[in-house]
């Protein structure tokens, strides 16, 4: 069977098949050790013997190459459906390795919702240091694309959903619209948001795909990791050189802790979609609320895109409180089950302002345009009992708007 035909098929599934079974067993054979370790060994080994000079048995260096490494991208090449996977120390500096790939005059259009650091790294860093252009651009509206394409377009960057406005953008019709004006331009997704249990944008025609490990493919709070995947050599290529020339990569015990996660990324990925869409349909019911962002309920802008698209939706909710910013802050505040906190996708459940926290880096203008206000409130839901989480942020409400003006 052909690849592409392979991955119309698993598309067609309720979920993606054999999800499971390949978190738990791709890269982890116990043949490829000297005792058959049921579980992968912590390789923390900096340097390999030789038998000969020039001529090392599979590694020399660990920057280069490292045993647990290699476990790690294995596997999450693999739950993605695609044949290459490069890690690195953070999501940012997947999002470097990733950029990298451009060259001073090169353009790259990022669509205007984006994680903080995705779009402070290239507006500061990568525009006037590394001679990059850059647009910002709603790529919600697939019209927008082709206006904002130059002939030194490179690259085009999005996320779906988006943070923190969950906006959600079709990837088969952006790389359909990008390739048809040029075949040579990148299409980067970052998933992050979704994890490749409810979406593979490499299955819908992207060339790569991005993660911020941190978040829900670990899904314990505690590694700070990215990844790569791919399915085309010549980019892989330049991931490893990047590791190699460049040496942001992990370490191995934060690459056992991954893998360690990994193993029960299905089932804390249909946890947080349980919860979160159930808060969700509460939140939206809430007079206190004015609005509800979360791609799964039908009152979404772009919610038949992410049904098209996806296998599900994860834990990550944003809303506007009916408030101003004390009303943010005495509600963020009054949290007891929800911890006030950055970050996302861990087990537990979180609650942020974007527009002081997460993405008080972008302009102030830009926030605005945006609707990123002093009363949206995101959260990201964990895997908690969902009678405790509902009461917390009911309790918490009230304590923030007590009384409604109808």
């Amino acid at each position: 069977m052909m690849r592409n035909e392979k991955k119309a098929i698993g598309m067609s599934h309720e979920h993606f098949p054999h999800f499971g079974t390949s978190a738990i067993h791709v890269g982890q054979e116990p043949e490829q050790w000297d005792m058959n370790q049921v579980v992968p060994p912590i390789s923390l080994s900096t340097t390999y013997k030789q038998d000969r000079p020039g001529e090392p048995k599979v590694h020399d260096y660990s920057r280069a190459g490292n045993p647990s490494r290699d476990v790690l991208q294995k596997n999450l090449a693999a739950l993605e459906d695609a044949k290459h996977c490069q890690v690195f120390s953070s999501g940012l500096a997947a999002s470097m390795a990733v950029i990298n790939m451009l060259k001073v005059g090169d353009h790259i259009i990022c669509s205007d919702d984006v994680y903080g650091g995705t779009q402070r790294f290239i507006r500061r860093v990568s525009v006037p240091h590394h001679g990059l252009e850059a647009d910002f651009v709603d790529l919600t509206v697939l019209s927008n694309l082709p206006a904002a394409i130059k002939p030194n377009t490179k690259m085009i960057w999005f996320e779906t959903p988006s943070n923190p406005l969950l906006k959600v953008v079709d990837i088969s019709a952006v790389v359909h619209e990008a390739k048809k004006i040029n075949p040579h331009i990148y299409v980067v997704v970052d998933n992050t948001f979704m994890s490749p249990y409810f979406q593979r944008p490499i299955s819908l025609g992207a060339d790569v795909v991005v993660h911020s490990i941190t978040k829900y493919i670990n899904g314990h709070s505690d590694v700070v990791m990215g990844a790569v995947v791919t399915d085309c050599d010549l980019i892989q290529q330049h991931l490893f050189f990047q590791q190699l020339a460049v040496g942001a990569i992990p370490s191995p015990f934060d690459c056992f802790l991954v893998n360690r996660g990994l193993k029960t990324l299905h089932l804390r990925m249909r946890a947080h979609y349980e919860n979160a869409l159930a808060i969700a349909k509460y939140l939206e019911a809430n007079e206190r609320i004015e609005t509800v962002l979360y791609p799964a309920l039908p009152s979404h802008p772009q919610h038949e895109v992410h049904r098209k698209q996806t296998k599900g939706m994860s834990g990550m909710i944003s809303f506007y409180l009916k408030g101003d910013l004390a009303a943010s802050q005495t509600f963020l505040s009054s949290l007891k089950v929800f911890t006030l906190a950055e970050s996302l996708g861990g087990y537990e459940s979180l609650a942020e302002l974007p527009a002081v926290m997460t993405h008080a880096s972008v302009p102030p203008e830009v926030r605005k345009e945006l609707r990123i206000t002093d009363n949206l409130i995101r959260i990201s839901v964990g895997v908690e009992d969902l009678d405790d989480l509902v009461a917390d942020l009911d309790q918490a409400l009230k304590l923030a708007i007590p009384k409604v003006v109808v």
